[in-house]
C-alpha cells in the first residue's frame, strides 16, 4: 500500500526549505480544501491564497504560518500538499485512509498527530440498538510554518475554533503549536461534554432497573450502553501518551510556552479517563442488580406456579380416589355424599390457600 502511495504521490525525501514553489502540480485543488490561510503575528492575512503562494509568501517573509484545512481528501488532492511541504510517507497513508488510533508521531520537519473526534448522539430514547456515540478523526501536520489539518467524518468542524483562535491573536502569534493545543483542548472538551451525557444515559438505566420493572428487556440497553463505552474508551484513552508528549520541554515545533497549555489538556483528559473507568464498574453493578432482580422474580413465579399446584392437588387426588369405581365408597348411597365430599375438597383448598397467601407465596 505504501510503494502504491508513494507512486501516486511521488513523494520525495521530506524537506522544508528551497522547495520550487512555483510548480503548478504542487498546489492542491479539489473539493477537499475547507481553507488556506496566512496568519503573520497572530493577524489573518486578507484575500485566500493557494497553498503554494501561501508558503511562498510566508517563507520570504520569515514570520507566520500557513493553516491549510482538508476534509477527507482522496490521494489525487493530497499529493500537491505532499510534495510542497515534504510530509512522510507513512504519515500521508494514515492521513488519507484514516481509522487510526491518536497518537504523536515525530519526522523530519513536521510532528504528525492524530486524534479521535467524538459526538454524543441524541435519541429519545435508548434502545437495544441505539447509537450513544460517533466517532471521527482529525489529523494535525505541524511544522515550522505550517499547520496542515486533515479531518474525517462529519462531525468535529474547526471553522468556529478557527474564528476563536483568530479573536486571540496573541495566542495565535506563538505559531502553529498554538493551533495544535487549540485542536487538542477542543477535542478534550468534546470527550467531556459526551462524558456528561453519556452519565445521563446510565442514570436512565440504573433508575429503570432499580424501579423493580419486571421482564429482561433492560439487559439488552446495559450491554448496548456498555459497547458505545467501549468505544467511547478506545477514542480517550490512547490520546493519554501523546498529550503527556506535547506536553514535556523537548517536543520539536512546539513553543515551550504552549507546554503548560497541553498539561492542562492532559489533566482533562485524565479526568475523562477516570469517568469512563467509573461508568464501566456502575454498568457492571447495575447490570449484575438487574440480572438479580431477574432471578428474584423467577423464584417469586415458581413460588406460586408450585403454590397453586399444591392447591389443585386435593381435587385432583378426591376425584382420583373417587373414580376408582368401588362399590363401598365412603358417603356413596348417602343423598348429601357429594354435596359434603365437595365442600370438604373446598374447604381444605382455602386453608392451603390462605396458608400460603400468610407466608407471602401468593
Amino acid at each position: 500500500m505504501i510503494s502504491n502511495l508513494r507512486r501516486a504521490v511521488r513523494l520525495p525525501q521530506p524537506r522544508t526549505r528551497g522547495v520550487d514553489l512555483s510548480h503548478p502540480a504542487r498546489s492542491p485543488l479539489g473539493s477537499a480544501v475547507v481553507n488556506c490561510v496566512v496568519y503573520e503575528d497572530g493577524v489573518r492575512q486578507r484575500g485566500d491564497h493557494p497553498a503554494d503562494e501561501a508558503i511562498r509568501r510566508v517563507r520570504e517573509s520569515g514570520s507566520g504560518f500557513v493553516w491549510i484545512g482538508l476534509h477527507e481528501p482522496s490521494e489525487t488532492e493530497f499529493a500537491g500538499i505532499v510534495e510542497l511541504f515534504g510530509l512522510h510517507p507513512l504519515a500521508v497513508e494514515d492521513a488519507v485512509y484514516a481509522r487510526q488510533r491518536p497518537k504523536l508521531e515525530q519526522y523530519d520537519g513536521s510532528l504528525f498527530t492524530v486524534f479521535k473526534t467524538v459526538r454524543y448522539v441524541e435519541h429519545d430514547q435508548l434502545t437495544d440498538t441505539s447509537e450513544v456515540v460517533d466517532t471521527g478523526e482529525i489529523m494535525v501536520f505541524t511544522g515550522a510554518d505550517f499547520v496542515i489539518t486533515v479531518r474525517h467524518g462529519g462531525h468535529g468542524s474547526l471553522g468556529p475554533l478557527r474564528e476563536q483562535l483568530e479573536s486571540e491573536p496573541e495566542q495565535l502569534a506563538i505559531g502553529p503549536s498554538a493551533v495544535l493545543h487549540a485542536i487538542a483542548d477542543l477535542v478534550v472538551d468534546d470527550y467531556l461534554d459526551a462524558v456528561a451525557a453519556v452519565q445521563d444515559d446510565i442514570d436512565d438505566v440504573e433508575s429503570e432497573v432499580f424501579a423493580a420493572v419486571r421482564g429482561g428487556r433492560g439487559a439488552g440497553r446495559i450491554y448496548q450502553l456498555k459497547r458505545e463505552l467501549l468505544e467511547l474508551k478506545h477514542a480517550v484513552a490512547p490520546l493519554d501518551r501523546p498529550l503527556q508528549a506535547l506536553a514535556a520541554r523537548s517536543t520539536p515545533f512546539v513553543d515551550l510556552r504552549i507546554t503548560t497549555y497541553f498539561r492542562d489538556v492532559a489533566d482533562h483528559l485524565d479526568r475523562v479517563i477516570e469517568q469512563i473507568t467509573s461508568f464501566d464498574e456502575l454498568l457492571n453493578s447495575i447490570l449484575q442488580a438487574h440480572l438479580a432482580q431477574v432471578t428474584v422474580a423467577q423464584n417469586e413465579d415458581m413460588r406460586r406456579i408450585s403454590a397453586w399446584v399444591a392447591i389443585l392437588a386435593v381435587p385432583t387426588m378426591v376425584c382420583g380416589i373417587y373414580g376408582m369405581n368401588f362399590t363401598y365408597m365412603p358417603e356413596k348411597n348417602w343423598t348429601f355424599g357429594y354435596p359434603l365430599v365437595v365442600c370438604v375438597t373446598l374447604l381444605l383448598c382455602w386453608a392451603i390457600h390462605r396458608g400460603f397467601k400468610r407466608n407471602g407465596w401468593l
